[in-house]
């Protein structure tokens, strides 16, 4: 039976802190799944949807990234726990209509919780809110899209719009939509990536010349060692773990390191097998290095240093010689350095005593195919992209990539995060994507670099960005400084959101604001060409072909494409010769122009058609070739500059909760960390609260500290002792975003650091009052 939306939001005084989970999945993963799609979906419907979920003929998951299978090869319940809430959620039975917003006038929407405002249901009809207004009122699609071009073409200057992309979006959405704002005169396209994996791209484009993964899913039964940092892929993207469990069981060892122990990197009980689902499951980490925050690169210099130091005892037995003569520049410049690393600065760095360090290297030098995985516990700090780049060094040393069972693999969160990017969606175009674009279609392209999310936040608060369109999302609370970027978002003249569900962001608004309603992952699509299909790249780089299978929440919903190209229409009128309603009619005519503008997509359609799609090359993984600016794959030196924290502060990193895909909260427990019932909880170890004379159950505020002097504050959060590393703490975003200054970036990248946060604790404010 179908549950109603919540009508009340749930308080925070009820949470409840068990032990933590010494398992993932199993069982209690199933019938937690099947729970969320009971209540949003009913069974039938529930099943028809999840069968179709990342099959051949289906539609592409809505959560992570993590690739599938091969055709023939894909089980037929091919998702996850988090996968199938991610299901739920968008095809819910439950509908916010114009009586929704009748009722609720947009300031009490923004007291609401994110929570229960994901859990009333899909929008249905677009929404105006007019200057001065309290309450969004129904609006015409073709007076919404006259709003939006009207605003656009009043600026003094194309560059005071903005124009966020979210992972979401399809690969024909994505090109289309950089098409509609180059064509109107802007590079300005912040997009999910920027508070992601910059750090990833920048680092790895520098180094191997290709910012993207270079192994395949076949690639992790090949590997010896697989490296998982700063990763928890239990809760982040499960499947992973099927793919550990069968490099384990083909005798491939794992080491974990991240600051907190995490049930899925510890044992995995496959709910597909009944070793899993009813047994103990499989241990997948030989090796857990409860490493400091941000101590990643300390680590792998450290792991460098011990490798130099074997060759040197072992001549010709421990580097690949060949590989970097042949393949490689920069090797004497970074050995040179990586001689004086200071052992001390490892130890205050990472945390650890030096045999977990040595045993570490064992695993190394016993070891031929090596993989390294991470996710955003490297790319969120201040040396993110120098971290990056010393496990690339790592690799490199012994011919780690561009051979099968080995390279780097960076894990994308969002589903087609990677694949907006390769679309287009950047603020920093390479010229040869311009000019294929110019010759495509016969306008010259912008030049001048845009603004990323963080310069966006900056550009709107000081007024030089007056319109900031979202397409998906939820950019208010996924942006760092929380109070800093509401009020940015307040000075806008017109904010517009193409959305599926109520988030925040469509509280926190400009004097004008708009609500797009779009179609889902898991709807059919028919266009006036005939039913649609449309594609996604995943983490790996291959791409394939998504069909809903669902009938749209309303018959008032329109897709993205035919969003962007009424946006196109009615803005550039005809000064683009670009057949926008072409495109919205017949995807295909999208993904011809993609063929003949983005590399490595020619014959695009023909591809994209083939069961199981295509991948796109990768010259260092395909024949070890390295397009950097040398030609060649790239050792790089890195300085090791150690964050030390002052006595009694606390380094924070913010983590998802088990029951939330990025801002997206399915439900209030955390199954794996024993939180249940509510989420302002923080996690420190219980030796660093006896120190600072802090009980277990204690209520504190959250209050970090930076250079700029202001003290940013999360208040009312119940302290949890956790067995996370010492002088480390964790909370959960968006809550804790409030506490990341917006201009603490990582260097080269300027990602928000949301993983090395100095804050101190103090007892709670309303508890004093």
């Amino acid at each position: 039976m179908v549950r109603d939306a919540p009508r009340e939001d749930p308080g925070e005084d009820g949470i409840i802190v068990g032990a933590p989970a010494p398992s993932a999945a199993g069982i209690p993963g199933v019938l937690h799944a099947m729970a969320h799609v009971r209540d949003q979906l009913g069974v039938r419907r529930g099943a028809r949807s999840l069968l179709a979920l990342n099959q051949v003929n289906g539609f592409d998951c809505p959560g992570c990234a993590w690739p599938e299978a091969a055709p023939g090869h894909r089980h037929t319940a091919e998702f996850c726990e988090n996968g199938a809430k991610a299901v739920a959620e968008e095809a819910t039975l439950r509908r916010i209509t114009p009586a929704f917003f009748a009722e609720h006038s947009v300031d009490e929407l923004a007291a609401r919780s994110g929570y229960w405002l994901g859990q009333q249901g899909r929008l249905t009809e677009p929404m105006y809110k007019a200057a001065g207004d309290a309450h969004y009122l129904p609006v015409s699609w073709d007076d919404a899209f006259a709003i939006v071009a009207d605003e656009l073409r009043a600026l003094d200057s194309p560059d005071e719009a903005a124009f966020y992309t979210s992972g979401r979006t399809s690969n024909e959405a994505a090109f289309t939509y950089q098409l509609f704002v180059r064509a109107f005169g802007t590079n300005n396209l912040p997009d999910c990536s920027n508070m992601c994996h910059e750090s990833s791209g920048a680092a790895l484009t520098e180094t191997i010349g290709v910012g993207k993964g270079s192994v395949s899913l076949d690639d992790f039964a090949k590997a010896d060692l697989i490296f998982v940092v700063g990763q928890n892929p239990g809760t982040n993207h499960p499947r992973m773990l099927t793919a550990l469990e069968a490099a384990k069981r083909a005798g491939t060892r794992i080491v974990a390191v991240n600051p907190l122990p995490e049930a899925g990197l510890l044992r995995f009980r496959n709910p597909q097998r009944p070793s899993g689902a009813l047994g103990a499951g499989i241990v997948l980490a030989d090796r857990f290095l409860r490493i400091r925050i941000g101590g990643d690169l300390a680590l792998f210099q450290a792991i460098n240093a011990r490798l130099l130091a074997a060759e040197e005892a072992r001549p010709g037995r421990v580097l690949d010689r060949a590989f970097i003569d042949a393949h490689t520049d920069g090797f004497t410049e970074m050995a040179a350095w990586l001689r004086k690393l200071s052992a001390a600065d490892v130890r205050a760095a990472t945390g650890l005593a030096d045999a977990e360090i040595d045993q570490v290297v064992r695993l190394v030098l016993d070891s031929e195919k090596i993989i390294v995985c991470w996710a955003m516990g490297l790319t969120q700090h201040r040396d993110s992209v120098p971290t990056i780049r010393e496990i690339v060094n790592f690799l490199l040393l012994r011919g780690n990539i561009g051979r099968p069972g080995a390279g780097v693999c960076p894990v994308r969160g969002h589903s087609n995060v990677q694949g907006d990017r390769t679309m287009g969606i950047w603020e920093k175009p390479p010229p040869v994507f311009l000019d294929r674009l110019a010759a495509e279609f016969g306008f010259g392209p912008p030049r001048a670099p845009g603004l990323d999310v963080v310069d966006t936040v900056r550009a709107m608060r000081d007024g030089r960005v007056k319109v900031f369109t979202a397409l998906g999302g939820n950019f208010v609370a996924a942006t760092p400084d929380s109070s800093v970027t509401e009020a940015a978002m307040r000075r806008l003249r017109l904010s517009v959101q193409v959305s599926t569900k109520l988030n925040r962001s469509h509280t926190v608004t400009g004097q004008r604001a708009l609500i797009l309603p779009a179609l889902g992952r898991t709807e059919i699509d028919v266009q006036a060409g005939g039913p649609q299909f449309v594609t996604v790249e995943d983490s790996m780089s291959a791409v394939h072909a998504s069909r809903g299978n669902l009938a749209p929440a309303s018959a008032s919903l329109r897709s993205e494409m035919a969003i962007i190209c009424g946006l196109a229409r009615a803005t550039l009128g005809e000064r683009v010769a670009v057949d926008w309603e072409g495109l919205a009619a017949d995807y295909g005519r999208v993904r011809a122009h993609i063929g003949r503008v983005v590399p490595g997509c020619a014959d695009f359609e023909v591809k994209a058609a083939r069961p199981g799609g295509f991948v796109l090359p990768h010259p260092p993984r395909d024949s070890r070739t390295f397009p950097t600016v040398t030609g060649r794959a790239r050792f790089t030196v890195n300085t090791l500059d150690v964050l030390r924290v002052p006595a009694g502060r606390l380094l924070l990193q913010t983590v998802r909760s088990h029951d939330q895909f990025n801002t997206t909260i399915y439900g209030l427990d955390d199954r794996y960390r024993g939180v249940r019932h509510g989420r302002r909880v923080v996690f420190v170890n219980p030796d660093d609260l006896a120190a600072l004379a802090i009980a277990d159950g204690d209520q504190v505020d959250l209050v970090s500290e930076w250079v700029d002097g202001v003290a940013r504050r999360a208040p009312d959060f119940r302290v949890v002792a956790y067995p996370t590393a010492a002088g480390c703490a964790a909370a959960y975003f968006p809550e804790t975003n409030v506490l990341v200054p917006l201009d603490s970036t990582a260097r080269v990248s300027n990602t928000p650091t949301s993983k090395s946060i100095v804050i101190r604790l103090e007892p709670a404010i309303s508890r004093r009052q």
